[in-house]
């Protein structure tokens, strides 16, 4: 019983060995095998292999993927007129050189972007310095970042890695500086708004002066036709009743005083106190009727 437990033992034992000299490497990976410490061999092609087992030799992977490093910078760059800018920018790099790789920074790839991060920095500062405010931003900004990763290719050697894109996402002023600029861009937008409201009211005003002139004329021509046509219709209308009248005086008289009673006798409760006898009524009494004459007194008889 106890040699088949030690014969068990020695089984598992033999694995635990065997599966210690066994590793894979992935193909997003790169295995450097260490042997007491040195880097003895660097693996990377994919696949099975196998090395002694620890301690004798241990197996490191690294990433070969393509890295991004970002910006954690809020230090100011001041340009060539003496404006500060603050820069968000990303570079995109991969290991080339894994032996160098690690003697300069082991195997945490976070260590290689913390000390990375101030030579990028520093690159940007260089070539921002060269240059206006306006070239940043338009202009000279592909030219910046050009150089910044001509800059970084001879530094990213002595980090076994390469440098792949440099490139700037955003560039804005510092946040006092921004907040002056903005002011003065509403301060300049409001003048220009004052202006132009200046302007429309001043030309509302002479449109309206010139609609209200218009108005005026057009008013006092058309008064002016109306009184034209309004006279030339009375005289033809007097003409016409000079001519019908002409020829029968009498209705003309007739008409005259029948128009003189309605003028006159508008309602049922006008009155007027006027001698029946006046010329006023002769239409009324008819032609025919004589006109009354107070009687005399009779003589008296003599006694």
């Amino acid at each position: 019983m106890n040699r088949i437990v030690l014969m068990v033992g020695a089984a598992l034992l033999v694995l635990l060995v065997l599966s210690s000299t066994l590793f894979v490497v992935d193909q997003r990976q790169v295995a450097v095998v260490y042997a007491l410490g040195e880097i003895k061999e660097v693996i990377q092609k994919p696949g099975l292999n196998w090395k002694l087992p620890p301690p004798f030799q241990n197996v490191v992977f690294l990433d070969r993927r393509i890295q991004t490093l970002d910006s954690n910078e809020t230090r100011p760059i001041f340009t060539a007129e003496k404006k500060s800018l603050v820069i968000d920018w990303l570079v995109k790099w991969r290991i080339t050189d894994p032996r160098q790789f690690i003697r300069n920074n082991g195997s945490d790839m976070r260590g290689l972007e913390t000390r990375l991060s101030p030579i990028v920095h520093a690159a940007f500062n260089e070539e921002v310095t060269k240059r206006t405010v306006g070239e940043v931003l338009s202009s000279g900004r592909d030219k910046v970042m050009q150089d910044v990763r001509a800059r970084l290719t001879d530094e990213a050697k002595s980090f076994g890695i390469e440098i792949l894109d440099v490139r700037i996402k955003r560039v804005d002023f510092v946040a006092n500086i921004t907040d002056s600029i903005y002011s003065r861009m509403r301060s300049e937008r409001q003048q220009v708004a004052n202006q132009l409201r200046s302007t429309g009211a001043a030309e509302g005003e002479k449109i309206r002066a010139d609609a209200d002139r218009q108005r005026e004329v057009i008013v006092a021509e058309a008064y002016r036709d109306a009184q034209k046509i309004k006279g030339e219709g009375d005289a033809k209308a007097t003409a016409i009743f000079s001519d019908a009248f002409g020829r029968d005086p009498q209705f003309a008289k007739f008409y005259r005083s029948l128009e003189a009673y309605r003028a006159s006798f508008k309602t049922k409760s006008d009155v007027m106190v006027v001698d029946p006898s006046s010329e006023f009524f002769q239409a009324m009494r008819g032609a025919s009727v004589a006109p009354v004459i107070p009687a005399a007194p009779a003589p008296r008889a003599k006694k």
